[in-house]
C-alpha cells in the first residue's frame, strides 16, 4: 500500500510559477514509475508528465513540453512537477500516481495509487 500526499498547489499569475510535491509512503516508493495528471472540472482527466523508477525517462504532454519537468527524489520519496510560463488552460486539480506500467500509466492514464490532488489556478 502506497499513499501519496500532494502540496504545492494554489493561485498564480499567467507567466508565474509553480512546484508541486507529492510525498509517498509505505511500499518502496523507488520501484514505481510515477506521473501527474490533472483534471478540470467537466473535462476528461489529462496526463501531464510521467518519469521512470530510476529517473532516466520522462514523457510530457506536448502542451507542457518545455514548461513543465518532472524530478523525483527517491531518498526523499518524493516525487516534483515544477511548472513554469503558467497558462489558464493549465488550471485544474493536479494528482500525482504510481504505478508499474509504464504504458498503462502514459497511455491509459491508469495507475495503481493515487493522490487526492491539489488545486491550481492560473488567472489572466
Amino acid at each position: 500500500q502506497v499513499q501519496l500526499v500532494e502540496s504545492g498547489g494554489g493561485l498564480v499569475q499567467a507567466g508565474g510559477s509553480l512546484r508541486l510535491s507529492c510525498a509517498a509512503s509505505g511500499r518502496t516508493f523507488s520501484r514505481y514509475h510515477m506521473g501527474w495528471f490533472r483534471q478540470a472540472p467537466g473535462k476528461e482527466r489529462d496526463f501531464v508528465a510521467a518519469i521512470t523508477w530510476s529517473g532516466g525517462g520522462t514523457r510530457y504532454l506536448d502542451s507542457v513540453k518545455g514548461r513543465f519537468t518532472i524530478s523525483r527524489d527517491n531518498a526523499k520519496n518524493t516525487v516534483y512537477l515544477q511548472m513554469n510560463s503558467l497558462k489558464p488552460e493549465d488550471t485544474a486539480v493536479y494528482y500525482c500516481a504510481a504505478g508499474d506500467d509504464w504504458v498503462r500509466m502514459v497511455y491509459g492514464k491508469s495507475c495503481e495509487y493515487w493522490g487526492q490532488g491539489t488545486q491550481v489556478t492560473v488567472s489572466s
